[in-house]
């Protein structure tokens, strides 16, 4: 029997690439055109963000509840579960995250009036979420029929939600990013187990989490005290 030490990661993989892959395909087929709807709901946080929304603000935070908790339920728990375990374990935690955005939109606990230096980091995500991340599968070859959509698959949903809460203040943000940060965690860690080059997507948008958050704390250290 091998030592424990000897498994790399790729001996844990359940699936190939290919299969990964064909899921989102009949994924995709199953739930179009719903993927133009999700899209729509992306964009129109975009338009309430960029138009200080006020009061309106619950609103994303309900749009972002219902798409966590479709996404736990549609893709993780009947879909990728059956052909990895432990996705049966993961989605509750989707389920979780929408609880807690339906929270923030009950108690209007987040917020977007205030404008800051690394904002754009965050629209930067966001876009990409939206607009980038779908055409990854067919820049990469394997057609649009795959590719990973707002509102419909976790990659895309998570980033996005970063990069709103990056444009967020309020007191539930530190109970709203843990989950979206351990998601795009291990989704980066599973494509790169798979070999796949779009491992860098999910690593990129917290890296660039973390540097608009380290920004944000060093400016207002050096932001001079009021008297």
């Amino acid at each position: 029997m091998s030592e424990w030490w000897t498994y790399r990661p790729e001996d844990f993989l359940l699936f190939s690439p290919r299969v990964y892959w064909r899921l989102f395909e009949s994924y995709n087929a199953a739930l179009w055109p719903l993927q133009l709807v999700t899209l729509a709901a992306g964009l129109a946080i975009v338009l309430l963000i960029a138009w200080r929304p006020g009061s309106l603000a619950r609103w994303i935070a309900l749009i972002l509840a219902m798409l966590w908790i479709f996404v736990g339920w549609s893709f993780l728990w009947n879909r990728y579960a059956t052909i990895n375990w432990a996705a049966a374990y993961i989605a509750p935690a989707f389920f979780v995250e929408g609880a807690l955005l339906l929270v923030a939109c009950l108690l209007n606990a987040l917020a977007f009036d205030r404008r800051r230096p690394a904002d754009w980091i965050g629209y930067l995500i966001i876009g990409f979420a939206l607009l980038g991340q779908p055409l990854l599968a067919p820049l990469q070859g394997r057609g649009w029929a795959a590719s990973e959509v707002f509102g419909i698959a976790p990659d895309p949903t998570a980033t996005a939600t970063l990069g709103i809460l990056l444009l967020a203040r309020g007191r539930l943000l530190p109970l709203l990013l843990p989950i979206p940060v351990l998601w795009c965690f291990l989704s980066g860690l599973t494509l790169h187990t798979m070999g796949e080059p779009q491992a860098w997507a999910p690593a990129a948008a917290l890296a660039l989490v973390a540097a608009a958050w380290i920004w944000a704390i060093v400016r207002q250290r050096r932001s001079p005290s009021p008297a």
